[in-house]
């Protein structure tokens, strides 16, 4: 589900998106939710007709600008919220969106849940490195973190890395100011003796210019 009216450049790159996806991937279907008239004079042009793609009404938009909190309470018949009830209903596999991320991952908690022993959502992404890539997490969901939740972002990103992109026994390192155990906060200190005894390949501290090698 593609929640295609949230984010800084409006619906027309959604559309655009779906339009490579659809060309890309052939076992892809695609559910675009948002404004139906705007969707689909926009696909109209764009893709024209295609059986795997399905436009969803939602008659409001989450702002870029909007508190969390109110996205969530107010905004019931949001695009975003919609594409994350397509995934809870199991008309949808996945959700996107390029849309207030404080709101996405508010509203993606409250509706989906997390799994158990997983306390908060992460952002991640896959960086250049020496060799191939990496993997970071968490960017940008949470401000601060416990040992537990830095222990539950090092499994779940040795998952993403092993299970979507074949990475046998990816290495794991925790970011620290440096590679000495007496380094860091208590936090990152904790989470180093409890990631020793995890299910993970963890390696140890790393420091920031170490992260690309």
């Amino acid at each position: 589900s593609l929640d295609a009216m949230s984010g800084d450049l409006g619906a027309e790159v959604v559309v655009h998106a779906a339009a490579a996806t659809l060309l890309k991937y052939r076992n892809v279907e695609l559910r675009l939710v948002g404004n139906q008239t705007e969707l689909q004079s926009l696909v109209s042009r764009i893709i024209g007709d295609n059986p795997r793609l399905q436009i969803i009404h939602a008659s409001e938009v989450v702002e870029m600008a909007e508190p969390p909190v109110d996205a969530l309470r107010k905004k019931k018949d949001s695009s975003m919220r919609i594409a994350i009830n397509l995934v809870k209903e199991g008309q949808a596999d996945a959700c996107v969106s390029s849309g207030n991320t404080g709101a996405l991952m508010a509203t993606a908690k409250f509706v989906l849940k997390t799994l158990p022993g997983i306390y908060r959502p992460a952002i991640i992404t896959e960086l250049p490195a020496k060799g191939g890539s990496l993997h970071m997490l968490d960017l940008g969901a949470n401000p601060d973190c416990t040992a537990d939740n830095l222990v539950q972002f090092a499994v779940m990103g040795s998952v993403i890395a092993s299970d979507l992109h074949g990475t046998e026994r990816p290495r794991v390192g925790l970011l620290n100011i440096g590679e000495e155990d007496i380094k860091g906060t208590d936090e990152i200190r904790e989470a180093q003796l409890r990631l020793g005894g995890a299910p993970i390949n963890y390696t140890g501290f790393v420091e920031g210019d170490k992260i690309f090698s």
